[in-house]
């Protein structure tokens, strides 16, 4: 994954690939990223046409999710986070609870968040 720096809207495109596509036709967002993305071995494309996400994307998913949770504790430690993102932030060391509810970012969370926004992520 390095410097693979992706765009909200390819973020978009990845979100609803995992959602699920309805119908025969992908929306404008899945069509436009397609093809980086597939590139990218964020998506693949069965011979039937269809798009589904790859292991590579739903990681990808799943580390943006843990970014974006810890910068929701940063704002404000009673924000709400995800069963899974808490697990595994909790797991890496990266927040710890907090008496009075929520959570508190750890001093090896803060490392890994200046180590991201100094990636520009």
């Amino acid at each position: 994954m390095k410097n693979e720096k992706l765009t909200q809207d390819e973020y978009n495109a990845l979100d609803e690939v995992k959602r699920g596509i309805k119908g025969e036709r992908v929306s404008a967002c899945v069509g436009r990223n397609t093809k980086r993305l597939a590139g990218l071995k964020l998506f693949s494309i069965a011979k039937n046409g269809r798009i589904s996400l790859t292991d590579k994307g739903e990681e990808l998913l799943f580390l943006r999710r843990c970014v974006l949770g810890l910068r929701a504790i940063e704002a404000d430690p009673a924000s709400a986070i995800d069963a899974d993102v808490a697990l595994f932030l909790g797991k890496k060391s990266h927040i710890v609870p907090r008496a009075e509810g929520g959570y508190a970012i750890s001093d090896k969370g803060k490392e890994s968040l200046a180590d991201i926004a100094s990636q520009g992520l």
